[in-house]
């Protein structure tokens, strides 16, 4: 089993930066892959960037390309999103979760965290 708790959330304006955190406890975190999602009202849930288990190659959702980096630190089982030039519809739910690899089946989740942009 693998828990994850995500931080840093917050409210923001438009073009504002926010560092989004989650920390990893139970199995070694380093044999996972991990990921961050976002889910807005009424929408469902989306991919909005990965790293593999040694941070060395990553991946991430057209809509961010650019305005957000994701990265981790296993000495210290986190995993980072930093998100800048933050738009209103950047709003939502964010969840990072955890996998065998990133293209496998994630299936450890956080409870997430709320990220509001206002304009």
């Amino acid at each position: 089993q693998v828990q994850l708790v995500e931080s840093g959330g917050g409210l923001v304006q438009a073009g504002g930066s926010l560092r989004l955190s989650c920390a990893a406890s139970g199995r070694t975190f380093s044999d996972y892959a991990m990921g961050w999602f976002r889910q807005a009202p009424g929408k469902e849930r989306e991919f909005v960037a990965s790293i593999t288990w040694n941070g060395r190659s990553t991946n991430y959702a057209d809509s961010v390309k650019g305005r957000f980096t994701i990265s981790r630190d296993n000495a210290k089982n986190t995993v980072f999103l930093q998100m800048n030039s933050l738009k209103p519809e950047d709003t939502a739910v964010y969840y990072c979760a955890a996998a065998p690899t990133t293209f496998s089946k994630y299936n450890y989740w956080g409870q997430g965290t709320q990220v509001t942009v206002s304009s």
